[in-house]
């Protein structure tokens, strides 16, 4: 976070902890005709298997907050206040939201370059005091919590099912999708058929692309 959502954050956490939730963190996003301040609210860890974050939360924040920076006025000017709960591919603010999240990849960017990178994705070995290491490319790389400027989850479509699971050769491994060996495959699982059976050749022409 930026020393901006910083200051923001300390000021809203205790009011949303009062609602029984917690801020995970906030972005804020300065532009020429208004900042965007957009808080990212969960609930508290021991409960996450309980219960989560709806729409009612958000709307509920939303109105609290709100209240709350008309009357403490930290921002200069026009913004847009937007309250969201983090997602699948939740951001992580902080070391300790690292920590929580050991053994899954991230997807990251650093204030400041370190070994010639300012990007970068890894999964997360391991949080050493506020150092964050990441295995990028089969190599540990170590990056201090204040220099990670945005770090989003990478998920895993596989394991939720919303993309096909890949074996070493890169052949979908899900039941009823694999080819059979030595067939071409056309449409609806028949062999597909030859082009051109009588050797005449194809008939020209462009394709427009979609």
């Amino acid at each position: 976070m930026t020393d901006k959502a910083d200051d923001i954050a300390a000021l809203l956490s205790p009011t949303i902890a009062s609602m029984g939730l917690e801020l995970l963190g906030i972005e804020y996003l300065p532009a020429p005709g208004g900042a965007t301040v957009r808080l990212y609210i969960d609930v508290p860890q021991a409960e996450a298997e309980a219960r989560s974050v709806g729409i009612e939360e958000c709307e509920a924040v939303s109105r609290e907050v709100s209240a709350q920076l008309d009357v403490e006025d930290p921002i200069t000017g026009n913004y847009t206040l937007e309250v969201s709960s983090p997602g699948i591919d939740r951001p992580l603010f902080g070391a300790a939201q690292f920590a929580r999240f050991v053994g899954e990849s991230a997807k990251v960017t650093l204030k400041l370059p370190q070994d010639g990178r300012r990007r970068l994705q890894g999964a997360i070995l391991r949080v050493d005091g506020d150092t964050v290491v990441f295995d990028v490319d089969g190599a540990e790389f170590a990056a201090p919590a204040a220099n990670i400027e945005k770090a989003r989850l990478v998920p895993d479509w596989a394991a939720l099912g919303l993309a096909p699971a890949l074996d070493k050769s890169g052949r979908d491994m899900r039941p009823g999708k694999q080819k059979q060996p030595g067939k071409k495959q056309g449409a609806a699982g028949k062999p597909a058929a030859k082009k051109n059976p009588t050797n005449k050749p194809a008939a020209s022409g462009s394709h427009d692309a979609e």
